[in-house]
């Protein structure tokens, strides 16, 4: 049985993403769907491309993952299929896949995209605002059915990719950025264990906020302490115990975040 994720900025209240459900299971009715979020900030990209390369390594091989957060519905951004590995990933061309083709690009997966550019696995009718019901979402359908990929339209070798940050050395450590902030509010930084080496002795500065070593769980302090550690994709992650680290330290994504350490490394 197939398995389609799906990941919006939709939200809930207004019914699209039942609609989405709906289109897929006329067509392929045997689908199981998992949502993986439709609270995406409005049009930002950037963190479905964060969510979206977290969550794929964790699905069986052959899930299609469908991502609607697309701002530039209705204008001349393309609509793209992908097959990366054993993962097959569709969308808007508008950079959402990035994260998720590094990662297969570092692993030596196999690599297809194609441009939906085949109408007969669209719906009959195309809304200019809503192309998750009426192309996104059959084209996954189909492709749940057993359509190859390369049925759904012409190859295209250069997707659109954002431009991501990366940390940067500094004369003591790194200096990188928040790049997401999750529903408890902790704070996520762009610098990972590796980066660091697995150090835990490092002091961590943010918002004028200096906290020594790291910990490796939120209950080795008590509630209201702030904390560094690393997260569950490996990140460096500041957060408040039993409370909201972004709100606290008036956070946002893009802030700087800087860590000392004689074991960082660029």
């Amino acid at each position: 049985m197939s398995i389609i994720t799906l990941m919006t900025d939709f939200g809930i209240k207004d019914g699209n993403v039942g609609v989405m459900k709906g289109v897929i299971w006329k067509i392929a009715p045997q689908v199981q769907i998992a949502d993986l979020s439709h609270l995406i900030q409005p049009q930002n990209v950037r963190e479905a491309a964060l969510i979206l390369a977290r969550a794929v390594p964790y699905f069986p091989d052959g899930t299609i993952h469908v991502v609607v957060v697309d701002p530039g519905v209705g204008t001349e951004r393309r609509p793209i299929a992908a097959q990366l590995g054993s993962q097959r990933i569709v969308g808007p061309d508008n950079g959402f896949i990035t994260l998720a083709l590094e990662h297969a690009e570092r692993e030596g997966a196999s690599l297809e995209i194609v441009l939906l550019d085949w109408p007969a696995y669209w719906l009959p009718e195309v809304s200019h605002v809503f192309h998750g019901r009426d192309i996104f979402a059959p084209a996954a359908a189909h492709l749940a059915n057993g359509v190859p990929l390369q049925s759904l339209g012409t190859p295209i070798r250069a997707p659109v990719r954002l431009k991501l940050p990366h940390p940067e050395p500094t004369p003591i450590g790194l200096r990188g950025e928040v790049i997401h902030i999750d529903h408890f509010g902790n704070i996520a930084s762009n610098i990972y264990r590796e980066h660091l080496n697995d150090a835990y002795d490092v002091t961590v500065h943010l918002h004028g906020i200096v906290l020594n070593g790291l910990v490796k769980t939120f209950g080795e302090r008590r509630p209201g302490e702030l904390v560094a550690l690393y997260g569950s994709t490996g990140n460096l992650i500041i957060a408040e115990v039993n409370g909201n680290a972004a709100q606290r330290l008036s956070v946002k994504v893009g802030d700087v975040i800087e860590v000392e350490g004689l074991q960082a490394e660029s």
